[in-house]
């Protein structure tokens, strides 16, 4: 089977790679980049990860030879690469807001861009490869994932925040996390774990009643034993952003330090690949370690424990994706996909992040209980924003971008979400489409 990775240049396309070593899935793996010296230096990095192997992938700029007769095509592009993130967020934080580019405002600058490249990505993979699963990663991934739901029969949004708080609270519970099944429901970074079931018994109240156990993991620390407890749930660790908002700062710094980390790791990656991937793997641990440096100093202060440096895993949520639907081979996880009847407070076209049943016949969104008291203003909010700034990005109305910042939980004032699209368009080119 064939697999393309739209943003093959991309840091963290090694991960992938490492997990599709482990399997025999895919015997074709094509990188596909804009960006031909990123893509050479991915290539040296995943040809040392297969110096043992017999597998080999081939890098490509053309979409039509990467894409031809794919059987899943993976996104995770970034429209106007760090460069755009670092001044999404510096601009938020220029007019005293969280410019995050998920949750913060910077997100919806990032939608602006990730949205239309994504929708032609669509129509390509359509004219290419009809039969492919596409495989969305690109963030703000749930609102990435509504516009194309809209557009092509075959497409499920990622996302590694969900398993990893998972996979973090079965551990500090002792147990074998996959043993446990996940109860999750929300949007994409903007979700709580209600419920962790071992052998049909719930787990979570026992975790959350601890304080000693919420200590041994990066959530607790983040949100502590008081506000834990009083939702009865583990909140995703992007809604420190919300909770603490006062604490948290702007959030300004974190893109400005990957730009320079990247910068430093693309152009003074060696030549030969086994030190390409040694190179990679230290800049890719720094990058962990400093990973919610500014949350963690609002919490308190506190270094990311070794079980917290594990990679989230969207690597191995895409590759049990592929076998699922590859092989047949039916898994459980926690997805992107349109709500289809299951939270009454959302249309059933509004995607959201839950779980879900793979099998080769395709994703097949589980019931779920209604959202929680604490949960469903904030979700009916910014799920209304986010299909306002689809709207904007599909049909180029900068009413419905002003309107989507207007309303955002994080901006405060009108006047100052006309002024920050106005910054926006004047620092993005590819901004130019609204009118």
């Amino acid at each position: 089977m064939k697999l393309t990775i739209v943003g093959g240049g991309g840091f963290r396309v090694p991960l992938v790679h490492a997990a599709l070593l482990a399997d025999d899935l895919i015997d074709h793996l094509a990188l596909l980049d804009v960006d031909p010296d990123r893509l050479a230096v991915i290539d040296r990095v995943l040809t040392g990860q297969a110096r043992t192997s017999a597998r080999r992938h081939s890098v490509h700029t053309d979409p039509t030879e990467a894409l031809a007769d794919a059987d899943f095509v993976f996104s995770a592009m970034r429209t106007g690469g760090t460069a755009a993130r670092v001044l999404d967020e510096r601009i938020a934080a220029g007019h005293g807001l969280i410019g995050q580019e998920t949750v913060g405002a910077g997100g919806i600058a990032y939608a602006l861009r990730s949205i239309p490249a994504s929708l032609e990505l669509a129509r390509t993979v359509a004219r290419t490869a009809p039969q492919a699963w596409l495989i969305n990663f690109t963030n703000p991934a749930g609102m990435v994932t509504e516009a194309l739901a809209a557009v092509h029969p075959r497409v499920v949004g990622i996302c590694d925040s969900p398993v990893a708080l998972a996979r973090r609270a079965a551990a500090a519970l002792g147990l074998d996390p996959a043993s446990v099944e996940p109860d999750y429901v929300g949007l994409n970074h903007l979700g709580w774990l209600r419920g962790l079931t071992v052998a049909g018994t719930d787990r979570l109240p026992e975790l959350i009643a601890d304080p000693d156990r919420l200590a041994s993991f990066e959530e607790g620390r983040l949100f502590g034993p008081r506000l834990i407890g009083d939702l009865g749930a583990l909140p995703n660790e992007y809604l420190h952003w919300f909770y603490f908002r006062r604490e948290a700062g702007t959030g300004g710094a974190r893109g400005a330090f990957l730009a320079e980390q990247q910068d430093r790791f693309y152009r003074g990656c060696p030549a030969d690949p086994d030190a390409a991937l040694a190179a990679w793997e230290a800049a890719r641990r720094e990058r962990e370690e400093t990973y919610g440096a500014a949350n963690r100093e609002a919490a308190g202060g506190f270094e990311r424990a070794a079980a917290d440096l594990v990679s989230g895993g969207y690597e191995g949520v895409a590759l049990a994706i592929m076998r699922a639907i590859g092989r047949d081979e039916p898994a459980r996880l926690i997805l992107d996909v349109p709500n289809a009847g299951r939270l009454a407070d959302l249309p059933d076209d509004a995607v959201i992040e839950a779980p879900c049943r793979v099998d080769g016949a395709g994703v097949h969104p589980l019931p779920i209980d209604p959202l929680p008291d604490y949960a469903r203003g904030l979700v009916a909010t910014v799920k209304q924003v986010e299909r306002w700034t689809i709207e904007a990005a599909v049909t180029g109305s900068a009413r419905a971008a002003r309107l989507a910042l207007t309303h955002h939980p994080l901006v405060d004032s009108a006047a100052i979400a006309s002024r920050l699209l106005a910054d926006y368009r004047a620092a993005h080119a590819e901004l130019g489409y609204l009118r």
